[in-house]
């Protein structure tokens, strides 16, 4: 049974999990009397949390750093229990140790009771959905094993416990440094008739939870031989050969023709296996999707409500823009509503997120899918659990009253296979003058001598006709970007790659446009400085705007904001047009060729 041992700093934990240890017998004489002579050559006193602790600085300052997982045996169950610190800096450390616990293990000290940190561990427990609780109430030695005292903080835990939705199951008075009431009863407590932790541990019942639907996260495609196959870990299953998958967000449907692993093909695969698919059918498959069974589907929805634990070095205000990383699929999302005063460190609070383009996402604590982290700069900011879908909609768009689409008797994937090439958008943004019409027109130009069908829409030009009545308030800009992104998805859909050379300066307006092509949209920033665009401003834009005679010109008297996390940034104040149009067109190609992206090998061309 996988246990977490969660409570305040210094309440005792580790030395409440080595007691155990020595207690059951898992640690023998002899590591301990290692350990003590380690300490006597270092002149500190020995204390038997230091079992714990692999890193000298923790046996220096007495304090756990890292979460700490062991085993050890009871007459009934073998257990695997994870020793969460307590300290508030190392929070991010319990989400850790906590992960796959059925039930948790609650410190509290008999001298001060429930603390800062007892509260905010039962949040993170109760984020987790481990409902289930034994709690120690340590120390009783320091509170002269007054039952009086060992009464008032029981009904203190019991009032935190009942606050956060969690059940405890035993309330257990203890002195782990000398073992009472841990394996062994205690006489020092005549009064106290309840069960020690060895055996409320073993009373406990296990409670198992429907099995799981079948997922399978995809984490990679790629060619082998003449074989194209689809790499993840399974979860859930057994899957077999011949079984029927549906891939999500996309929805598209395949059979299993074969399993690949190492070292044999043969047998089905099983729960927590990393295998390869060959499919029966060729459907576009890519990092990210979820493959499941027709009838047990995850949800695919544009937004979702989550309870989130934040440990990000800054608060979280509502508005933000923030990746999520869920199963394999990253995907930018603002969060919606944080609060008035947004999310600080330590925090466990309900949070909407609003995604850029469809998820595959579980509103149940058993599947993978349900689990998320919020990555900021690069770092892990945040933990969090989906509780529920604010959206099902794969797109948000403007219909006109009594009028229904009708369905196109040649679909895509026909047209892409009659091009020889997969269809999309490619959508160039960054400041004016900033080389977006440039490269555009240069990579439309490589695409189409490679055979490819590929059209520009420039924003200048477009300008001229489709948007010519359009101004440049935000209004304007955000139809200016509304009605080229549906210009761009017919292209796409006939079978096009359209490539857009465009401002779009708002973050909002750009998601707006890829949900409505999410499965085959890439953002690609041209990043150069104002200063750069304004030196190479052909047309004077910049020094009419600096002059006052052009309002609302981004990069002098309206904001831009570049994209989060782009599928592809040239550096063009660096790069000459003709490398970023390399840059661009190698992976163009490695995007849309219907052949697998590790098969293909794009020649290098001359600068």
């Amino acid at each position: 049974m996988n246990v977490v041992l969660a409570g305040h700093v210094d309440h005792g934990k580790s030395t409440l999990l080595a007691r155990l240890l020595v207690d059951t017998g898992a640690i023998g004489e002899s590591k301990l009397a290692e350990l003590e002579a380690a300490c006597k050559h270092r002149s500190s006193e020995f204390e038997l949390s230091f079992l714990l602790d692999a890193f000298q600085v923790e046996r220096d300052q007495a304090v756990s750093i890292d979460a700490t997982r062991v085993w050890f045996r009871s007459p009934r169950r073998r257990y695997a229990v994870a020793d969460a610190p307590g300290h508030f800096e190392f929070l991010r450390h319990v989400v850790t140790g906590a992960a796959g616990a059925g039930l948790a293990l609650l410190v509290v000290d008999a001298t001060t009771g429930a603390a800062e940190q007892t509260e905010r561990h039962a949040a993170i427990l109760s984020l987790l959905r481990i409902g289930d609780v034994i709690v120690a109430i340590n120390k009783m030695d320091l509170a002269a094993f007054s039952s009086e005292r060992f009464a008032s903080v029981r009904e203190q835990s019991k009032v935190l416990l009942a606050r956060h939705g969690l059940c405890a199951h035993a309330f257990v008075a203890t002195v782990a440094t000398e073992g009472d009431n841990v394996v062994r009863r205690s006489a020092r407590m005549p009064w106290y008739a309840g069960e020690t932790v060895i055996e409320a541990l073993d009373r406990y019942e296990l409670s198992f939870a429907a099995e799981p639907p079948l997922r399978f996260a995809v984490q990679d495609v790629y060619r082998r031989d003449s074989e194209r196959l689809v790499a993840g870990t399974l979860a859930g299953g057994p899957l077999t050969v011949g079984d029927l998958l549906v891939f999500s967000p996309s929805g598209l449907a395949a059979g299993v023709a074969a399993i690949r692993r190492f070292p044999e093909d043969r047998r089905p695969a099983v729960d927590g296996e990393a295998i390869a698919l060959a499919l029966d059918r060729d459907v576009f498959v890519e990092p990210g999707n979820v493959a499941s069974p027709p009838d047990q589907a995850p949800y695919v929805t544009d937004g979702f409500k989550a309870s989130v634990f934040w440990f990000g070095r800054n608060e979280l205000p509502s508005g933000s823009r923030v990746a999520l990383r869920l199963g394999t699929a990253d995907m930018n999302a603002t969060v919606k509503t944080a609060g008035a005063a947004g999310i600080a460190y330590g925090d466990v609070a309900e949070v909407a997120f609003e995604l850029v383009a469809p998820i595959a996402v579980d509103v149940d604590h058993a599947s993978g899918l349900s689990r998320f982290a919020i990555v900021l700069d690069g770092r892990i900011a945040a933990a969090g659990v989906v509780r529920s879908i604010v959206s099902r909609r794969a797109a948000t768009r403007m219909h006109s009253a009594n009028v229904e689409s009708e369905a196109a008797l040649v679909v895509r994937a026909s047209r892409e296979k009659r091009f020889g090439h997969r269809s999309g958008v490619v959508w160039l943004t960054g400041l004016p003058s900033s080389g977006k019409s440039t490269i555009a027109k240069l990579l439309e130009q490589r695409l189409f001598a490679l055979g490819w069908n590929t059209y520009v829409l420039d924003g200048d030009n477009l300008r001229a006709g489709l948007t010519g009545d359009l101004g440049f308030s935000a209004e304007d800009r955000r139809e200016n970007v509304r009605r080229v992104a549906e210009v761009a998805a017919l292209f796409a859909d006939g079978g096009f790659i359209a490539i857009v050379a465009l401002v779009s300066p708002h973050a909002n307006d750009r998601d707006a446009a890829r949900r409505l092509f999410p499965e085959s949209f890439h953002e690609i920033h041209v990043n150069a400085p104002v200063d750069v665009c304004e030196q190479r401003d052909a047309k004077g834009l910049y020094f009419k705007a600096r002059a006052g005679e052009i309002a609302e010109f981004t990069g002098v008297s309206a904001a831009y904001e570049p994209p989060i996390a782009p599928a592809l940034t040239l550096d063009s104040a660096h790069l000459t047009a003709a490398e970023c149009v390399n840059v661009a067109f190698d992976y163009t190609v490695l995007m849309f060729s219907m052949l697998n992206y590790s098969t293909i090998v794009v020649e290098p061309q001359p600068k």
